[in-house]
C-alpha cells in the first residue's frame, strides 16, 4: 500500500486522466481503481485533499454535518457534529492512504493544456511536468479551487501583510494589529470571530449581509464515538438522518421560499442574542429572502462584530492605499493587515481556459458565449471524453456535495463501461440533448429563491443566470446519474487507420428521450 505519491516521468499515455486531488478527484481515483483502470490524477498542489488542503485559516471547518461530509464507502472517526478543516484533511490523507491509489497521483504538477486529438480519438496534454496522452480526461477541479480577487483600485499598492481567506499566512503575526476583513460570506463569518481575539482593531467590510442561523455543533462524546465505530448499522443510520432531514429543506429552496420563514426567524433571533446595539443590528439584517444567497451558521460572528475592537462598515470601498482603506464618504481606516475573503472563481472556472475541444475552441471561449453549462452537469458538447465532477449546475445549497460527486462518479464508471463493451473511442454529448437539459433546468430555476429572492450571489453568472446549483432534489440527481444514457450521446467507433466517421448508436431518436433530458 503505497503512501506516496507516483515517482518518475510521465507515462506517455494514460486511459483516464484525472485533474484535482480533493473529494472529486479522490473519489475517482478509487472507484476506477475498483474497476481495473488505467488512470493518472495530477495536482498543483503537494498533497490530496483539494479545498480541504488550501483553506487553512483559522476557524475553518464545513457546515455540512461530519456524517455527510464523508464518502459513503469511508466512514470518519469525528470528533463533532460539524468538522474542522484539520480533520477533514486528515480524514482524506487517510483514506488515500488506506486505499492504496497514490502512487498514482502526481502532486506539484498543474495542468497547462488539453487539447482533444480528433485523428486519434484522444486528448493532448501538457503539464507542468511534462507530456502525455489520454483516452480519457476527468475534470475534478471543482469551483472553490482558484481564489477570486476583489478589483480594488490600489490594492496591488498596499504595503501592510495581505492574503486571499485560501492562502493564509500563517507566518504573519496578527497579535495586536490593525487588521481589515474583506467579505462576509462563508470564511470570513469562520475568521472574523479568530482575529476579533487577537486584533487591536478589526474592520469588517460587508458589501451585502448575509442570513446566519445558529450553529448546532457538539463534541462527540467518547462512548458516542464508541459506539459509531463499532455498532452495526449506526453510522449508517446517522448518516441516512442527516441525509433526508437535509432534503426537506428543499421545497423551500426550490419551489415555496415562504415555508422558510421559521428558519428566517431563527436567523433574526441570532441577531438579536448576539448583538445589543440597535443600529448594528440593523446593518446586519439582509433585505432578501432568507436561501436567495448562501444561508451560514455561526455563534461567534455576531458577539464579534459587537465588541469594542470591532467595527462593521458598510460604506462601498473607494480605494486601498499603502497604508489603509478608503470608503466612498472619504473615511480613511488605517491598518497593518489586509485579509481578502471574496470568495473563488465559480461561474468562470479558470481550468475552462486550457481545455480545448474538437473544433479547437476552449471551454472557457464556449461558455463565455453560452453560459456555463453541460449535459448532466457532467459532459459538454464540442468535448468528447470530457468528463466534469462539481460541474455547471450540481452544486448545493442544503447538503452535501459528497453526495453529489459519488452519484456523478457512478456516471462515469458507467459511461466507461459501456465504452469498453462497445468499442466506442469516443462519447459527446450531442447538441440537441444539451440543450434540451439545460432549457428544462433554467425554466425550473426561475421557480427557486435563487431566482425570486431579491439578491445578487456568487451562484449567478455576469449575464444573472445561475450556472451553479442544482434547483432538485438530489434523489432526482442520482436517479439521473444512476446510469449513462447512450441514446443523448454521438459515439465514435474503434480508432481506424483514417481519419474516423462520427456515428450514433442505431436506437438513437431523432429528439432526446424525455426520461433522459428531464431536469
Amino acid at each position: 500500500m503505497s503512501t506516496q505519491g507516483f515517482r518518475g516521468p510521465l507515462p506517455e499515455h494514460v486511459d483516464v486522466l484525472v485533474v484535482g486531488a480533493g473529494f472529486a478527484g479522490l473519489a475517482t481515483a478509487i472507484r476506477l481503481d475498483e474497476d481495473g483502470r488505467d488512470f493518472l490524477v495530477v495536482d498543483k498542489g503537494d498533497s490530496v485533499g483539494g479545498t480541504w488542503r488550501d483553506n487553512t485559516y483559522p476557524g475553518a471547518a464545513c457546515d455540512v454535518p461530519s456524517q455527510l461530509y464523508s464518502f459513503s464507502f469511508a466512514p470518519g472517526d469525528w470528533s463533532r457534529s460539524f468538522s474542522p478543516q484539520p480533520e477533514i484533511k486528515a480524514y482524506l490523507d487517510r483514506v488515500a492512504a488506506s486505499s492504496g491509489v497514490l502512487d498514482r497521483f502526481v502532486f506539484s504538477t498543474s495542468l497547462e493544456h488539453a487539447a482533444w486529438d480528433e485523428t486519434r480519438q484522444r486528448w493532448d496534454v501538457r503539464t507542468s511536468a511534462g507530456s502525455l496522452t489520454a483516452s480519457v480526461l476527468v475534470s475534478g477541479a471543482g469551483g472553490l479551487s482558484e481564489p477570486k480577487l476583489p478589483e480594488i483600485a490600489g490594492i496591488e499598492d498596499f504595503a501592510g501583510e495581505i492574503f486571499h481567506s485560501a492562502r493564509w499566512d500563517h507566518d504573519a503575526d496578527l497579535a495586536g494589529k490593525r487588521i481589515a476583513v474583506i467579505g462576509t460570506g462563508a470564511s470570513a463569518i469562520q475568521i472574523v470571530p479568530q482575529l476579533q481575539q487577537v486584533a487591536a482593531r478589526l474592520d469588517v467590510y460587508q458589501r451585502t449581509a448575509p442570513w446566519i442561523i445558529p450553529r448546532h455543533d457538539r463534541t462527540y462524546p467518547g462512548v458516542e464515538r464508541l459506539a459509531l465505530a463499532k455498532v452495526p448499522g449506526l453510522r449508517r443510520l446517522y448518516r441516512t438522518a442527516i441525509y433526508w432531514g437535509r432534503e426537506t429543506y428543499v421545497p423551500a429552496f426550490t419551489l415555496l421560499p415562504d415555508i422558510a420563514k421559521p428558519a428566517e426567524l431563527m436567523a433574526r433571533a441570532n441577531i438579536r442574542t448576539g448583538i445589543s446595539d440597535p443600529e448594528l443590528r440593523r446593518k446586519v439584517t439582509p433585505d432578501f429572502k432568507i436561501g436567495c444567497k448562501r444561508i451560514l451558521i455561526s455563534n461567534t460572528y455576531y458577539p464579534a462584530l459587537d465588541a469594542d475592537n470591532a467595527e462593521l462598515v458598510t460604506d462601498p470601498i473607494a480605494r486601498i492605499t499603502p497604508t489603509g482603506i478608503v470608503t466612498a464618504d472619504g473615511t480613511e481606516r488605517e491598518i497593518d493587515v489586509l485579509v481578502v475573503a471574496t470568495g473563488f472563481h465559480t461561474t468562470d472556472q479558470p481550468i475552462a481556459h486550457q481545455i480545448v475541444g474538437r473544433e479547437g475552441r476552449s471551454l472557457a471561449d464556449v461558455w463565455a458565449e453560452s453560459g456555463m453549462q453541460a449535459y448532466r452537469g457532467t459532459t459538454i458538447h464540442g468535448f468528447p471524453n470530457l468528463f466534469q465532477v462539481v460541474g455547471p449546475n450540481t452544486g448545493l445549497g442544503h447538503s452535501s456535495m459528497v453526495f453529489v460527486i459519488e452519484s456523478q462518479v457512478a456516471y462515469i464508471r458507467d459511461a466507461l463501461r459501456v465504452m469498453a463493451q462497445n468499442s466506442y473511442a469516443a462519447v459527446e454529448p450531442r447538441r440537441d440533448a444539451q440543450d434540451e437539459w439545460n432549457r428544462r433546468l433554467h425554466r425550473r430555476m426561475g421557480r427557486t429563491v435563487w431566482s425570486t429572492g431579491g439578491c445578487a450571489s456568487w451562484y449567478l453568472d455576469e449575464h444573472g443566470r445561475n450556472t451553479t446549483l442544482w434547483p432538485r432534489s438530489t434523489v432526482s440527481l442520482r436517479l439521473g446519474l444512476r446510469s449513462f444514457d447512450t441514446r443523448a450521446y454521438t459515439v465514435t467507433g474503434p480508432v481506424p487507420a483514417t481519419t474516423p466517421t462520427r456515428e450514433t448508436p442505431p436506437t438513437t431518436p431523432t429528439t432526446p428521450d424525455r426520461e433522459v433530458v428531464t431536469a
